[in-house]
């Protein structure tokens, strides 16, 4: 008899812990806002199925034909940031040692075009559009690239938050 009671406690001890365990999993949390990034490389001719010519900026619209494929993503990416700027504002992305190979290799293959940056956020990350269009000058070796967005600062605000919060769900050790 005491046998069955020691595997009946058991049970209810097991019983308890799950019981306890569970009622975690099933609280809402609020979603985490996620936001996405994508930098291409402006292409020197248009063509079909490689490229695509899109618009950039909304006040004064610039036409850019662009590699389809981004030459970096969110993947890259190790922090984000909001700068102020004398007149307004910016942000600065920073990107992993390949993220930083990449950008330095089309900076320095590449003066005198342009960088096309597109952006995602908000509750729905489909929605997005073209932010930037920074013109490359010379070789960045940095790993870092700073952009002034075409958005406004609570947009702006968002989308880094999103990004960093990309990062965490991509890296949780660099928490």
């Amino acid at each position: 008899m005491n046998f069955c009671a020691r595997r009946f406690n058991l049970y209810l001890m097991l019983l308890l812990a799950v019981t306890i365990c569970g009622c975690g999993m099933f609280e809402k949390k609020p979603p985490k806002k996620i936001s996405a990034i994508r930098i291409h490389l402006e292409a020197p001719v248009s063509v079909p199925g490689k490229t695509r010519t899109v618009n950039v900026l909304r006040s004064n619209p610039v036409i850019v034909t662009v590699d389809i494929d981004p030459l970096l993503t969110e993947q890259n990416l190790v922090a984000a940031q909001l700068i102020e700027t004398p007149g307004g504002f910016a942000v600065r992305v920073q990107f992993d040692e390949t993220g930083g190979w990449m950008l330095e290799q089309a900076t320095a293959g590449n003066p005198g075009k342009h960088l096309v940056i597109f952006g995602q956020w908000g509750e729905k990350v489909s929605e997005g559009r073209f932010l930037a269009i920074p013109l490359i000058t010379e070789r960045n070796p940095t790993a870092m690239l700073s952009f002034t967005p075409d958005a406004s600062r609570e947009e702006i605000q968002q989308f880094v938050e999103g990004l960093n919060n990309v990062v965490k769900l991509m890296h949780p050790q660099k928490k």
